[in-house]
């Protein structure tokens, strides 16, 4: 069974940056694809990022786009989160999720997640 992990969350001032991780276990680790998604309070997760299984295929939510970079290396089963010019509405709780091989923005076709991570950015 899968099991992903997330870790670099912390506090950090606006314009900062973190990079968040995410570890895969289990043998079908290679082919899945990864996602990241974010949760405030009261609110519905988001779709904040993902990459397909082979790293050829990305896409991001519009308001991280030129900020954040996705990528993975598949040799440690793990992916990241690179986070650039932080807002202070990027606050929130950081979910790692994986499916098998493509990429989706839906939280519900994702099939194994992680405990979350949280991520604060002060003005």
């Amino acid at each position: 069974q899968v099991q992903v992990i997330e870790s670099g969350g912390g506090l950090v001032q606006a314009g900062g940056s973190l990079r968040l991780s995410c570890a895969a276990s289990g043998r079908t680790s290679s082919t899945l694809a990864m996602g990241w998604f974010r949760q405030i309070p009261e609110k519905e997760r988001e779709f904040v990022s993902a990459i397909n299984w082979s790293g050829g295929r990305t896409d991001y939510t519009d308001s991280v786009k030129g900020r954040f970079t996705i990528s993975r290396d598949n040799a440690k089963n793990t992916a990241y989160l690179e986070m650039n010019s932080l807002k202070p509405e990027d606050t929130a709780v950081y979910y790692c999720a994986a499916r098998p091989w493509q990429i989706s923005t839906v939280p519900s076709e994702y099939v194994t997640w992680g405990q979350g991570t949280q991520v604060t950015v002060s003005s």
